[in-house]
């Protein structure tokens, strides 16, 4: 029985230090691009769908966006569609991205409403594509169908703020002369946080966060900081296309982003409500 006390003592006293914390982002808008570990397992996404339902509860208005890579793979695996590269890149020709829309904005993105909605929301499935929310352009001709974002209309998004509704977007974009465009996800998440002009984008990622020349994790950067560690090449890999979303981002008007481990369980609230945070926050200046 002792032991029990303790554990609501503690779960009060965690609720009662949040108060701060859920002041502080009540109508906030939270950009959170979906991938990774937390979409890799039905009881990790449930997880992440629970702590989306509670922002939602507490007033916040968050957007999700996902990726799909590993689960487009597997699809064109099955249907025997061979892959070009150009610079480790995968082309996409109209083949490809009939696959990789049906993948995404089918069963990816539909999964994810649904884990939502078993957890108590009233999640909504769209892409980049519905109301022209992301008209994008050729990226590379040599890739093919890789868009990037040259227009972005958030009416759609804006709209389900004053509503109990969740949007959870795929990262397909609309071309002008009525073309398909896969976009990279971390990409379409910090073009919309930018134009929804969010408080926050959280990047849900498998590392820790962003590490100095030692290995260890940076909790808040500046956007000079970031710069001067990539062009130290501290900040390399994988990390570099994360980072220059989020300073593409925060140059958008995004007010701060955050690279998330998502193997953390309850990451998302650990950053948000917490004095601990759980990854790397980078802002334009202290």
């Amino acid at each position: 029985m002792k032991k029990l006390d303790q554990d609501w003592k503690a779960t009060a006293r965690t609720l009662s230090e949040a108060l701060p914390y859920l002041q502080r982002y009540d109508g906030s808008i939270v950009v959170i691009k979906l991938g990774g570990h937390a979409m890799s397992s039905a009881k990790a996404l449930a997880s992440f769908a629970r702590d989306v339902v509670l922002m939602k509860q507490v007033g916040m208005n968050p957007v999700i966006v996902h990726g799909g890579g590993p689960m487009i793979n597997e699809m064109l695996a099955k249907l025997n569609i061979k892959s070009k590269f150009v610079g480790g890149k995968r082309v996409s020709d109209e083949t490809v991205v009939e696959v990789v829309e049906m993948v995404l904005s089918g069963k990816i993105n539909k999964g994810i409403v649904q884990a939502i909605n078993d957890q108590g929301g009233k999640a909504v499935g769209l892409s980049g594509k519905d109301a022209n929310l992301m008209v994008c352009d050729f990226d590379n001709p040599e890739l093919g169908f890789v868009g990037k974002p040259v227009e972005m209309n958030p009416e759609v998004l804006e709209n389900f703020f004053a509503s109990d509704h969740i949007p959870v977007v795929a990262p397909l974009g609309a071309g002008k002369n009525g073309e398909t465009f896969n976009v990279n996800a971390d990409t379409a998440a910090g073009a919309i946080a930018a134009a929804l002009k969010a408080d926050r984008l959280l990047l849900l990622t498998d590392v820790d966060g962003v590490k100095d020349a030692n290995g260890n994790v940076v909790t808040q950067l500046t956007a000079a900081q970031v710069k001067k560690l990539t062009k130290q090449n501290i900040i390399a890999g994988g990390m570099i296309p994360k980072t220059e979303t989020a300073l593409s981002a925060i140059d958008g008007g995004v007010r701060a982003v955050v690279i998330i481990d998502g193997r953390v369980q309850n990451a998302v609230l650990l950053e948000l409500f917490t004095d601990h945070g759980a990854g790397s926050l980078i802002r334009k200046k202290n």
